[in-house]
């Protein structure tokens, strides 16, 4: 009979561990003399009974390889972009050298300063892979047009879509330009168009081809060729759809383990008639915190993830180290929702950090009398006498002048509005507030701190709960393409646990945990 003393397998804690973590080779779990344990091994494997296997699973090889090899990455995982360039330049070139896709936080930023990141980035990176965020400003449209005529004068390959409630010229125009016909006659894709949504009626939006009245009108501005029109027609507004659900920032705070099956299985209805949406790849944001999450993610059906939050603590990010102390700090419950600074008048809502901010309290102070009053000179005397004192330090008429100055240069036209109706210049004096407050927070203004607006989802605080005890609970530990390579290993380890325990092997309790290890020692 075969026994345990001539069949050498791991049975203790570590040892079967160690065996997991050796992602490039295979897993048998065998029984020999009565006892059950684990060996890399087939010859051993072969001289026991084998009750489960797992095979390889490098990291690399989790999700959709069609998105690594559109995208020319390593990984199916991207950093998401992060207003107000707090996903830096820095950032997004760290993620490129380590063969990971990253955007350009470009929301927020002046259409000068997108330029010359934008510059900065193409220069530097060549062809390694970035992206660019492009928001939907329904009301600062001139900002969409500046940051697309940016990504054309610099040659961006590719842009991440977000907020959008409808398509705009701008994207359409994007997507358009770089289309063209190949030697085969097949349509080439140059610009890659990666939407990020929380709502499957938006995502069938860019799952469709882009609409044929907005084609029509490009077209007829001289802003896109007929030919280009044409091909647009054929294919789908986005290669990739992100399925936004808790995070930070833009959104509606949607389930993953819901929004991801829902727009997947839209994307599978509309292939039946939709030529080439059957292509679009669906991706998991929000939430993604810890390596469960991410496994968990790809579990779905996920064909990427995309990270946010946690990356706001990297030493790449553009976030002052207060904040970045406030981050680490922070536990999954400790954020609100605040109203958005860009879609203000619509009631849009983005969530932030509550802990050591009283941000959140007062932007919803903002938006509350916002909808109580019809103008600035209908405030209550005391009420106005407690903003200038408190929000805004200073006379609410100094502020309105600091925006005249401010859109004079940046988009004219909000001016326009705001001399015809009194409810339209009050918000953008209260806008002023919520624009300067995430400038505060990247800044570091110390007389601003109880004002920081600090996006943040959940996954923060459960990235913290991983990481505790670990060299990345210092935020001067967080590197950008570290926390990506700790987040896939861990997930790439879970998910081969997760397949033992699902062919019935129980495994020792800590063997379902992955501690983020330096690197070199794996």
């Amino acid at each position: 009979m075969t026994t345990m003393r001539t069949v050498a397998v791991a049975t203790t804690t570590e040892a079967i561990t160690a065996l997991l973590l050796d992602l490039d080779s295979p897993v048998w779990i065998v029984r020999a003399d009565g006892q059950v344990g684990a060996t890399a091994d087939q010859t051993v494997a072969t001289r026991a009974e084998v009750l489960a296997a797992v095979g390889p699973l490098p990291p690399e090889r989790l999700g959709d390889s069609a998105f690594r090899t559109a995208h020319g990455v390593r990984a199916a995982y991207a950093a998401g972009a992060m207003a107000n360039g707090i996903a830096s330049p820095a950032l997004v070139k760290a993620m490129a050298r380590h063969g990971y896709l990253s955007a350009y936080g470009a929301a927020g930023v002046a259409p000068a300063t997108v330029d010359a990141a934008l510059g900065e980035l193409a220069a530097d990176l060549g062809a390694q892979p970035f992206a660019c965020n492009l928001i939907h400003s329904p009301s600062e449209p001139a900002l969409e047009r500046a940051i697309v005529d940016a990504c054309l004068r610099h040659g961006v390959r590719c842009v991440e879509a977000s907020a959008f409630m409808d398509l705009t010229a701008e994207v359409v125009r994007y997507r358009a330009l770089g289309l063209r016909v190949d030697q085969r006659g097949d349509i080439e894709i140059g610009h890659r168009v990666i939407a990020k949504v929380s709502r499957v009626e938006v995502a069938e939006l860019f799952l469709r081809p882009a609409p044929a009245r907005l084609l029509r009108e490009l077209v007829a501005a001289g802003r896109i060729t007929a030919e280009q029109a044409r091909l647009a027609e054929q294919v789908p507004m986005a290669d990739d759809v992100t399925a936004e659900a808790d995070s930070g920032g833009h959104t509606d705070r949607r389930p993953l383990t819901v929004l991801l099956p829902e727009l997947i299985a839209a994307r599978d209805r509309l292939a039946a008639t939709v030529p080439g949406a059957d292509r679009v790849r669906i991706g998991a944001a929000g939430g993604l915190g810890t390596p469960d999450a991410v496994a968990a993610a790809f579990g779905l059906g996920a064909a990427y993830v995309v990270t946010g939050s946690v990356n706001q603590s990297a030493v790449e990010a553009a976030q002052c180290g207060a904040t970045k102390t406030l981050l680490a700090r922070a536990e999954f419950a400790d954020c609100a929702m605040s109203p958005s600074s860009d879609m203000f008048e619509l009631g849009v809502q983005v969530q932030v950090l509550r802990r050591g901010t009283m941000f959140a309290a007062r932007a919803q102070k903002l938006y509350d009398t916002y909808r109580a009053y019809p103008g600035l000179d209908a405030l209550p005397t005391a009420l106005r006498a407690e903003l200038e004192a408190t929000l805004f330090r200073r006379p609410l008429d100094e502020v309105w002048q600091e925006c005249v100055r401010y859109f004079t240069e940046r988009d004219p036209a909000q001016l326009i509005g705001a001399e015809r109706d009194p409810k339209t210049k009050m918000a953008l004096v209260f806008r002023w507030y919520l624009g300067l407050s995430s400038g505060w927070s990247i800044r570091g203004d110390t007389d601003r701190v109880t004002d920081y607006q600090i996006w943040c989802g959940p996954a923060m605080g459960a990235f913290n709960t991983w990481t505790a005890g670990t060299h990345l609970a210092a935020p001067e530990n967080r590197a950008v393409a570290e926390i990506a390579g700790q987040l896939l290993f861990g997930a790439a380890y879970l998910t081969r646990v997760a397949q033992l325990r699902t062919a019935g092997v129980r495994l020792p309790a800590a063997c379902a945990r992955y501690i983020p290890r330096p690197l070199e020692d794996r």
